[in-house]
């Protein structure tokens, strides 16, 4: 397995920048996830890597070679699609082993490396069939035996798991994070959805737009977000944003008018560091938030607008005269629409924003 680099990547359509000077690093043996939303550029920097599309700028090296001008079939690596892109007519047999018989193996090699692939992914039973008589689940564990076969220095994974129903897709995640594990193989891995990303990557890489917004591991993109995009983007349900005044030296009014709190210390002494204007964005996840239906220190009254039942846990939407906050509470305690509660919140989970660039202070 290899390490993967780009540097400075550009790719243009025409007039559209589809990536924009993009730089990341997949290291050997890991999991780097490419997160960010539809037209985001995952799509085309991972054909890029395989050669399926040509830079406009910029440089792609796996290992310690740089692969710009090699044509696909010299890269050594294997992608895996959205759509699983089987053979119809070939068994699941042939369907993985026909990147092998372009390579002129032998046959008894052949099977040796099908078979034991296939144990591998727990579709030795399925070798005889045809795509039309297997499920959705075991099409996408085929089309990704036809990747392992080949042993290649570097696995593309362009949202393998998209198309597949919510029970398979959890399945398969687990099957995959299983296949990376005992392979050691290096995994560029592109999707949409941030509790993939989040439960699968080793490091994350948050794009938008053609660039890099973030680099992290997991707990770094969910805790200390670079900016409103990302927080948002990351979790079920996203952050939650308020406007706010920072006063005085450690006092932040919420709304503003809602609420006033006393930041955490060490809040406070980075707000007074770095902090350009007074007007901020305070930020909260949902689950730093608890609810009552009794007054108490700390506690600040709301309206429950909506209740989202969710079997263990439940989205509860309080209103905020003109905002919203979203609290994810535990289901024993049950609420009403329209019913009147008091909201709190951990202080040394805030986390601030700057309003004007909406990169985050704290």
């Amino acid at each position: 397995m290899a390490r993967l680099v780009i540097e400075g990547l550009i790719k243009k359509f025409g007039r559209i920048t589809a990536v924009s000077g993009l730089s990341l690093e997949a290291e050997s043996g890991a999991i780097t996830v490419l997160l960010g939303p539809t037209g985001a550029g995952k799509t085309t920097t991972l054909r890029c890597v395989a050669g399926l599309e040509r830079p406009d700028g910029g440089t792609i090296r796996i290992g310690e070679q740089v692969v710009n001008d090699l044509p696909p079939k010299d890269r050594d690596v294997a992608f895996v699609f959205q759509n699983f892109s089987l053979y119809p007519r070939y068994t699941v047999f042939e369907n993985i082993a026909s990147p092998l018989r372009i390579r002129n193996i032998s046959k008894e090699e052949i099977e040796r490396r099908v078979k034991e692939v296939a144990r591998f992914l727990h579709i030795d039973h399925l070798l005889s069939r045809k795509p039309i008589h297997i499920s959705g689940g075991e099409m996408q564990r085929v089309a990704i035996a036809r990747a392992l076969v080949r042993n290649p220095r570097v696995f593309l994974l362009d949202e393998p798991l998209t198309n597949l129903d919510a029970k398979i897709r959890e399945e398969m995640r687990t099957e995959l994070k299983r296949l990376q594990s005992e392979t050691g193989a290096t995994f560029l891995y592109a999707t949409p959805d941030q509790a993939e990303a989040l439960s699968m990557g080793d490091r994350i890489v948050v794009i938008r737009q053609g660039h890099v917004v973030q680099v992290g591991t997991p707990y770094e993109i969910y805790h200390y977000p670079r900016n409103v995009f990302v927080a948002d983007f990351v979790g079920s349900p996203g952050m939650n944003f308020v406007p706010a005044l920072f006063e005085g030296e450690d006092r932040l009014n919420v709304g503003p008018g809602y609420f006033t709190f006393t930041l955490p210390e060490d809040a406070a002494s980075v707000c007074q560091k770095s902090i350009r204007s007074p007007e901020v964005i305070f930020g909260i996840r949902p689950e730093d938030i608890t609810i009552s239906r009794e007054k108490g220190e700390g506690l600040y009254p709301a309206q429950v607008e909506v209740v989202e039942p969710l079997g263990v846990i439940q989205i509860v939407r309080l209103r905020l005269d003109g905002h919203v906050l979203r609290v994810r509470s535990e289901e024993g305690a049950r609420f009403e629409t329209g019913e009147r509660v008091f909201f709190g919140f951990k202080k040394e989970k805030v986390r601030i924003f700057d309003r004007m660039t909406e990169e985050r202070i704290f």
